[in-house]
């Protein structure tokens, strides 16, 4: 039975995602997306370590079931079974429109506005000569976002409505999330 006690730390969300995902990237994306939600959390008074465990938890479930009648249901009834609080089980719900769930708290609408935008700062960095976050800036972002065929899997309007719904004119939510990145870079190999 699930207790509402419980209070994930990062090593067991960390543990709890490698059991699930091995793919490279898609870890380098929960590492991205959680830097991201680490310093929001600072940002809004939220508790770093909870969004953390949100941040790297949303995908756990894309590698074994990418199909969207699966993701991220999938990923929120392993949490549930495992105990884990009710507001990452929403937010790893809500970071996925077909999932319809509200996103009503602080936690779900950072882990929506951060998602695809980080993936798309990401394919940003790697095509620049020295493949450096620390060097990307939102008129790179901005142009790209232009070129259809560039990351064309990142949702643009899904990033513009992220920050919309957190109330973060667009180029200071890109901004900040480089900044987010760009104090991990070593660890996300950018």
């Amino acid at each position: 039975m699930a207790t509402t006690s419980f209070k994930p730390t990062r090593a067991q969300a960390w543990e709890l995602l490698t059991q699930y995902t091995q793919s490279e990237s898609l870890l380098k994306h929960a590492l991205a997306v959680e830097a991201c939600m680490v310093a929001y959390a600072k940002k809004y008074g939220g508790d770093a370590e909870q969004w953390a465990v949100a941040g790297l938890l949303h995908d756990m479930d894309y590698e074994q079931h990418p199909d969207m009648d699966e993701h991220p249901f999938v990923a929120a009834q392993i949490l549930t079974d495992a105990g884990y609080p009710q507001e990452i089980i929403a937010a790893v719900l809500g970071h996925a429109d077909h999932a319809d769930t509200p996103r009503t708290t602080k936690m779900a609408q950072v882990l929506y506005a951060v998602d695809e935008l980080s993936g798309f700062i990401t394919a940003v960095a790697l095509v620049r000569p020295s493949k450096k976050v620390a060097e990307v800036k939102y008129s790179s972002v901005k142009k790209k976002m232009k070129d259809k065929a560039f990351a064309r899997a990142c949702n643009r309007e899904e990033m513009l409505k992220g920050a919309e719904e957190l109330g973060v004119p667009f180029d200071e939510h890109v901004t900040f999330c480089i900044q987010a990145m760009a104090a991990r870079a070593e660890e996300l190999g950018l």
